[in-house]
């Protein structure tokens, strides 16, 4: 064992240069650190979202910092649109070897007053568009066989149920067995599928949390590190999860909350 564990093979546990990533949700804030990220340690990276102009200055921001991508608006929601984001992706960088899910939202609300389609919004946007992501993106990295990394986003909240969030905390515990399932069902193809669960991290949604002193000195007492997310948070196990230093890891549900699930 030791005559493999040499520097060239350290060096390469964390190395994604070369590798093409398709990034959906690319414009919140989990999505552009993830991007980011990635980019700038050599991953082609494919960003996506609904918004065209916002993707258009992500990409420039990327290619500024030296990094390459190239974006493709489009629904997650919408079969076709899922499809032809796929394709774009494949005919622009050759393949998909990294998907990661970022799209998604909340409206949170007692469920006796929360009207059915804003329901219905959240389980859309949060569990079918990953769905079909995993769906289409699936198709090409079975076909390419040279397996592939997946990684979902949930939430400490598809663990952890939450007054108002009968909505959101249900879709992302479909998210967290979804990446379980997919785990079980690719692994013969190489195929790992892997889930982040963050807690309130900074973003435009939740800088209200950061803003508000009195609930952000109260959320606090359940974080032993003793502050909020930062989007940076996230690379780390992002770069982790979409290199071969995570090629025997598949199926989890990676909590990067600062210890919030920890007691």
């Amino acid at each position: 064992m030791g005559s493999k564990i040499g520097k060239d093979f350290i060096e390469s546990l964390f190395d994604v240069s070369g590798k093409v990533a398709l990034i959906t949700g690319a414009t919140g804030g989990f999505g552009q650190a993830a991007s980011m990220g990635l980019a700038m340690a050599g991953a082609k990276v494919m960003v996506t979202g609904r918004k065209a102009e916002t993707l258009e200055k992500l990409v420039q921001e990327i290619k500024r910092a030296g990094g390459e991508a190239a974006y493709s608006a489009g629904s997650p929601v919408d079969h076709q649109d899922v499809q032809r984001v796929v394709e774009d992706t494949v005919k622009t960088f050759g393949g998909i070897d990294i998907l990661i899910t970022a799209a998604g939202l909340n409206k949170p609300a007692p469920i006796v007053e929360q009207p059915v389609k804003d329901w219905e919004t959240v389980m859309d946007v949060n569990v079918k568009g990953t769905w079909l992501y995993c769906k289409e993106v699936g198709k090409v990295m079975i076909e390419q066989g040279r397996g592939g990394k997946v990684i979902l986003l949930s939430s400490t909240r598809g663990m952890l149920g939450m007054a108002n969030y009968t909505a959101y905390s249900p879709s992302k515990g479909a998210v967290s067995l979804l990446a379980k399932s997919l785990a079980c069902e690719w692994g013969p193809h190489k195929i790992n599928v892997n889930a982040i669960a963050p807690t309130v991290f900074r973003t435009a949604l939740t800088q209200w949390m950061f803003d508000d002193s009195a609930f952000y000195k109260n959320f606090l007492k359940r974080i032993p590190i003793g502050r909020l997310g930062e989007p940076e948070d996230f690379i780390g196990t992002v770069i982790f999860l979409s290199s071969k230093a995570s090629d025997f890891m598949t199926g989890a549900i990676v909590y990067v909350d600062g210890g919030y699930t920890a007691g």
